[in-house]
């Protein structure tokens, strides 16, 4: 065996250095080999003490290392403070004992060999060659990337998760962290199943937000199907997206998702027009064949814009939609009416307000593809602004050459201004009824009129000068409180669906306008339908959004997203939370919605317009003709002989205009007859009762009643 050389030079000082620790303190007190000695033993009890405060390991090998010198110093002091060699020679013996000690540990030589290295008289070990191993199925030699690799290697580890394996990984253009694993079922044939973005997300340490998975289509030299699948991991780029989205991140986040304002829809653009002061969004739904369902206050969070109706409005079209987000209220503008603007077209066709867009909106006094007169449906609240549209739809109609009556049931400013461009004009709920009859009465009379041209009767036609008699318009504003009157209210609302009906072939057009298009409060079916096909109604404030959605849903045939029209226009200033804190009031800064109102179009769809505005306080004969047009004499000479053509506004109703004339027998009691009429034909048959509604208060009106009925 071969002894190191460091252990045989260690061994070899031992051995000089045992004789002269025991000869020279006992020969040589005062000799420097003394000296030198005690310091290589102070140096060592230094090295202990270290060793000793050092929180490092090893501590044990560090004091056994420097023993030998502490020892030599020890034998020494102990040699000199002997008389000779001590007794029994106890310096020689210390000494030897010094050498053995230090032979057989060898502390310097085996404790400052590093890992342990073996001594060379140790055989070295021969490693047995490795076995190659075998080729995994999960991961074939196929020449991929190093990134694709280290995503295997990942993969592996997590123990391929969802039983796949990892085909290619591709890093995203100037991308750290962000790529596209390809997946595929380990075993052919089997779909992938149970894969969540979780589950990718654990290997490569990622949120799971961060993961999106798709499927893979089918490609030229690549299979797809149920067995692909392929994970986009965007931790850098959802980072960014995170902090600063772009427009298009933050629709498909905050908008486009399942939870947001518009589920399914993506942003086609954003625009901004700061003439307008307005920024449009537009988008469409992703799948073409869906409809919009859109959640206004959800939008206006998601695009952190002001919760305000007055400012954020919606149009849909089919799959696409468009938000406008105006910095003021649009509607809040007002868009005088001008004689240019309320002029017909050669269709009948005029400007009667403009939308949030600044898009003019038409309506019409006639309708030229049906080659007949229009009707007119007008609803809102009172000062929602139904006399000023009745206004300039009196001024268009008056422009085209046409006739127009107005009924109202209480006399009003703007009514009595309005009498004066206009034929007639009345304002109780006899006038109304007595507008009607006449009304009714002059589809006979029109129906028997030859025309000049072959002398004979014709059908009304718009626009044909050979026509001998014009259109008539007759107006009956608070139609449904009308309806409901005691004395006169089933021949208004009788006469009225009559003349709904039957008034377009004789060049009649019927402009109720009220609260309400339900049949409870006057409309039957069979009229609103007549008047919803052959006008476009216009409905104003109707006292809450969900009323005004509810009244113009009513109008519609199919219900559309009907536009909301708030009580008034307020922006939303500061915050409500921190000045209710502070016990503050909200602002006053409300506008008035007066004027605003949703119009049916033809197609069915609801817009939002801001009416024109006719000004009662000034002179409106610059909108209306210098002529007031009025019925022929031939007409008007028939009517007469009905006994329908008189002053209107008498108080009372003559004999037998509405009820028949009482008998002798009924002890001036006056009760109604059927087949009554006024004049010759003028009246219709009643269903019976008293002339007046009586009030029944005690069983004896109710048997007096009963027996009026019953001639008992």
């Amino acid at each position: 065996m071969t002894t190191p050389r460091s252990v045989a030079l260690e061994r070899l000082a031992y051995t000089l250095a045992a004789p002269v620790l025991a000869v020279a303190p006992n020969l040589y007190p005062d000799s420097p080999v003394n000296q030198v000695v005690q310091l290589a033993g102070a140096a060592g009890m230094c090295g202990w003490f270290l060793a000793c405060k050092s929180d490092e390991p090893g501590s044990g090998r560090k004091i056994l290392r420097w023993s030998p010198l502490v020892l030599a110093a020890a034998v020494d002091v102990a040699a000199g403070h002997t008389t000779g060699f001590g007794p029994y020679l106890s310096d020689g013996l210390l000494a030897a004992g010094w050498a053995a000690a230090g032979y057989l540990v060898m502390p310097f030589s085996r404790h400052t060999r590093r890992r342990h290295r073996p001594a060379l008289a140790t055989p070295v070990p021969q490693l047995a060659p490795a076995e190659a191993p075998e080729p995994s199925p999960a991961r074939p030699d196929d020449g991929a990337d190093p990134l694709t690799r280290d995503a295997r290697l990942l993969w592996e580890q997590a123990g391929m998760p969802g039983r796949t394996h990892i085909v290619k990984a591709t890093r995203h253009p100037g991308m750290q962290h962000d790529m596209t694993i390809l997946l595929r079922a380990s075993e052919t044939g089997r779909p992938i199943t149970g894969l969540t973005e979780a589950a990718v997300a654990a290997p490569f340490g990622v949120h799971s937000s961060d993961v999106v998975l798709a499927e893979v289509a089918i490609q030229p030299g690549r299979q797809g199907g149920p067995g692909w699948m392929e994970a986009r991991i965007t931790p850098d780029a959802n980072q960014r997206r995170r902090k600063a989205p772009t427009d298009q991140e933050r629709w498909t986040d905050k908008i486009g998702s399942p939870k947001g304002g518009a589920p399914g829809s993506e942003l086609v653009h954003k625009t901004r027009d700061d003439e307008r002061g307005v920024t449009f969004y537009r988008a469409k739904m992703t799948d073409s064949t869906e409809t919009p369902q859109i959640d206004l206050a959800k939008v206006c969070r998601g695009l952190k814009l002001p919760e305000d109706d007055s400012c954020v409005f919606i149009l849909i079209d089919g799959a696409e939609f468009l938000i406008s987000a105006f910095d003021k209220p649009p509607l809040s503008a007002i868009f005088p009416a001008t004689r240019e603007l309320l002029t017909p077209d050669a269709k009948g066709m005029y400007v009667c307000g403009f939308t949030i867009t600044g898009q003019p909106v038409k309506t019409m006094v006639y309708q030229h593809d049906k080659n007949a007169p229009a009707h007119g449906l007008t609803l809102g609240v009172s000062r929602s602004g139904k006399t000023q549209f009745f206004a300039i739809h009196m001024a268009a109609q008056s422009l085209d050459g046409e006739v127009v009556w107005l009924s109202t049931v209480r006399k009003d400013e703007k009514t009595t201004v309005l009498g004066r461009y206009i034929d007639r004009q009345g304002s109780n709920a006899l006038w109304m009824a007595r507008s009607l009859r006449a009304a009714k009465a002059l589809c006979e009379i029109r129906a028997e009129m030859p025309w000049p041209h072959d002398g004979q009767p014709h059908d009304y036609k718009p626009g044909d000068p050979r026509c001998p008699y014009r259109q008539l318009n007759v107006y009956g504003d608070e139609f449904m409180t009308a309806a409901q009157d005691a004395d006169f209210g089933e021949f208004i609302q009788k006469d009225g669906e009559d003349l709904t009906v039957t008034g377009l072939k004789y060049g009649i057009g019927f402009n109720p306008a009220g609260q309400s298009p339900f049949a409870h409060n006057g409309f039957s079916t069979e009229m609103k339908d007549n008047l919803r096909q052959n006008s476009r109604p216009v409905i104003f404030n109707m006292g809450s959004p969900g009323a005004t959605r509810k009244a113009a849903e009513g109008t519609m045939e199919n219900a559309y997203d009907v536009p909301t029209i708030p009580a008034r226009y307020s922006r939303s200033e500061g915050s409500a939370i921190e000045r209710a804190m502070r016990g503050e009031a909200d602002p006053e800064n409300g506008v008035s919605t007066g004027g605003v109102a949703v119009i049916v179009l033809d197609n069915g769809r609801a817009v939002l317009m801001r009416s024109l505005y006719a000004d009662f306080d000034t002179d409106l004969s610059e909108l209306f003709p210098d002529e007031v047009n009025r019925l022929t004499d031939h007409e008007i000479s028939e009517l007469e002989k009905r006994g329908l053509w008189f002053d209107w506004n008498e108080p009372e109703p003559r004999p037998g205009e509405f009820w028949a004339e009482p008998d002798e027998d009924d002890d001036g009691r006056s009760r109604r007859r059927g087949g009554g009429g006024g004049g010759k034909g003028g009246g219709r048959g009643s269903k019976g009762g008293g002339r007046r509604s009586e009030q029944v208060a005690s069983p004896r009106q109710a048997l007096e009643a009963i027996k009026s009925l019953t001639d008992a």
